[in-house]
């Protein structure tokens, strides 16, 4: 089975530093779906305007390690990187076949750009560039389950309490509203790697073209320059 690109989502993370581990978990967050030219149609996206949240199918274009073959188990980040679970019961990138998938709110459709059709979206974990496979609508009658369970991920998700950020005042001058607010929810999830805990190590972590200096000291992550 051969899978086509049929479009390109662009974000403010050009590398994997940083990118929320799941979708939805900062909805300031923004991104364009630009489409192949060979599927740059409009007819194709005719109705999706009714929709407000819409799932990607996409390719975790950075983690295929070829002729490695696969693992059964993955260390998920969630439980510090030394406990191991089963691939199928994580979201690691790290499968047989590199899918992802994410749900995410349709802010807009610009059917007539420079770019052909276009869709603006919100709460993407994806990095700038990445390959999207497939676009579906989200059904909320179908796809919402109040009820689920969320294993391990949603155990480890509630006992983790979001950081405090001190940001320097002349980063937020020279940022808009929106970017400020995403970045906020960025650092306040904490994208270090959850088995490193050193206050006096400094992290970097592209941004909206920026490269963004910071530590974490107890509680509160410390933006730096």
């Amino acid at each position: 089975m051969e899978l086509k690109i049929i479009a390109r989502i662009h974000t403010d993370f050009k590398t994997k530093f940083g990118v929320p581990r799941q979708s939805g978990l900062v909805n300031e967050l923004t991104g364009r779906i630009v489409f192949e030219p060979e599927y740059r149609n409009a007819d194709a996206l005719r109705g999706l305007e009714g929709f407000s949240h819409i799932w990607l199918l996409w390719d975790f274009s950075e983690a295929h390690r070829e002729g490695e073959g696969w693992s059964p188990t993955v260390r998920p980040p969630r439980l510090g990187g030394n406990k191991r679970m089963g691939v199928w019961a994580t979201r690691s990138p790290f499968r047989p076949n590199h899918i992802g998938l994410s749900s995410v709110r349709l802010i807009n459709l610009l059917p007539n750009t420079p770019e052909g059709p276009v869709l603006e979206v919100s709460g993407a974990d994806l990095m700038d560039g990445t390959p999207i496979y497939d676009i579906k609508p989200y059904l909320p009658f179908t796809d919402s389950h109040p009820e689920a369970k969320g294993g391990f991920a949603q155990e480890q998700n509630e006992a983790i309490e979001p950081l405090l950020v001190q940001l320097p005042e002349s980063l937020e001058q020279s940022l808009s509203i929106e970017k400020l607010n995403a970045l906020k929810g960025v650092l306040a999830a904490d994208p270090r790697p959850h088995y490193q805990n050193d206050p006096d190590r400094i992290y970097a972590m592209e941004f909206a073209d920026m490269e963004i200096k910071f530590r974490v000291i107890g509680h509160t992550l410390i933006v730096l320059n």
